[in-house]
C-alpha cells in the first residue's frame, strides 16, 4: 500500500505541476494576443487620429487664418483674392439677426473685410449689443489684427456711430462704423424733425427735401457711403431696422450664421457679389 501511495503521490504531484505550467503558458499567451490587439488598435487608430487632429488645425486655419508666422503670407492671399473678383463692394454691412453674437466671429469678418480692401464696414445687430460693448469688440478686432495681418495695432482707430471716437484705420484704409436700431429709423425721425425746424425758421422750404438733402440730414452714417452689400446672418429673413434709407439699392446676402464661419464661406459670398448683375431699379 505504502508503494502505491507513494506511486498515487508522484503522480498527483506532476499532474500539479503541468497543470501550473499550463497555467502559466495560457497567461503569457493571453498577455501575447492582448499586446498584439493594443498593437493593433493603435495601428488603426493613428492614422484617424492624426485625421482628426489635421481636420481640427484645417479648421481653425479656415477661420483664423494663417498661424504664427504665416500672417504675410495670409495678408497676400485675402489681398491678392480681392483684387481678383470683377468687382468690389466699397461698402459691407455686416447684419446679425441672432440672439447671441459672437464678439471673435464678428472680429474675424471685420478684418477679412479689410484684408481684402473693402473702404467702409458698418457691424449691426437688432439689440445693439456690439454698439453697448464696442469697447470688446475694438479689442477682438486688435487682437485679430495683429494674428491675421500682423500690422501695428497701436495705429489702428475705430469709428463709432454718434460717439466722438473717430478714426481711420490706417493700416488697412479701411473705416468701421457699429450701429444699433437707434442709427436707423430713429434717425430718420430725427433727420425729419430737424428739416421741419429749418423749414419753420425759414432757412429751407418744403420743395428743399429730396435725396441729398435727407443723406446730408442722417447722422449716423455721416462720411459714408450707402452699403454695396449686406451679409445678413441668422434665420430671419429680415435686415431688422439695419439702415432702412440707404440700403435701397444694396444687394443682400443671407448666411445661416455668423458663428464659425471661415474666410471661404466670406470670400464665397463677395464671389456672389461680384457675379450678380444690379439693375439699380431698371
Amino acid at each position: 500500500m505504502s508503494g502505491a501511495g507513494g506511486l498515487a503521490w508522484r503522480a498527483l504531484h506532476a499532474l500539479l505541476r503541468a497543470f501550473l505550467c499550463l497555467q502559466r503558458a495560457l497567461l503569457a499567451c493571453l498577455r501575447g494576443r492582448a499586446a498584439a490587439a493594443a498593437a493593433t488598435s493603435c495601428a488603426l487608430l493613428a492614422p484617424a487620429a492624426r485625421a482628426l487632429g489635421f481636420r481640427e488645425a484645417r479648421a481653425a486655419w479656415r477661420r483664423r487664418g494663417p498661424a504664427r508666422g504665416g500672417a504675410a503670407r495670409g495678408r497676400q492671399r485675402w489681398r491678392a483674392d480681392g483684387r481678383a473678383l470683377r468687382k468690389l463692394p466699397v461698402h459691407v454691412g455686416l447684419v446679425v439677426t441672432e440672439e447671441e453674437p459672437s464678439y471673435a466671429d464678428m472680429a474675424s469678418l471685420v478684418v477679412w473685410c479689410m484684408a481684402v480692401g473693402i473702404s467702409y464696414v458698418s457691424v449691426y445687430d437688432h439689440n445693439g449689443i456690439f454698439k453697448r460693448n464696442n469697447s470688446r469688440l475694438m479689442d477682438e478686432i486688435l487682437k485679430q489684427q495683429q494674428e491675421l495681418l500682423g500690422l501695428d495695432c497701436s495705429k489702428y482707430s475705430v469709428e463709432f456711430a454718434n460717439h466722438d471716437k473717430t478714426g481711420q484705420v490706417l493700416n488697412c484704409q479701411s473705416t468701421l462704423k457699429v450701429l444699433s436700431p437707434e442709427d436707423g429709423k430713429a434717425d430718420i425721425v430725427k433727420a425729419a424733425q430737424n428739416f421741419c425746424q429749418l423749414v419753420a425758421q425759414q432757412q429751407r422750404t418744403h420743395s428743399d427735401l429730396d435725396v441729398n438733402m435727407l443723406d446730408n440730414l442722417l447722422s449716423s452714417t455721416h462720411g459714408f457711403p450707402d452699403p454695396d452689400l449686406v451679409l445678413k446672418f441668422g434665420p430671419v429673413d429680415s435686415t431688422l431696422g439695419f439702415l432702412p434709407w440707404h440700403i435701397r439699392l444694396t444687394e443682400i446676402i443671407s448666411l445661416p450664421s455668423h458663428l464659425n464661419i471661415s474666410y471661404e464661406e466670406f470670400f464665397s459670398a463677395l464671389h456672389h457679389y461680384a457675379a450678380c448683375e444690379q439693375r439699380w431699379g431698371k
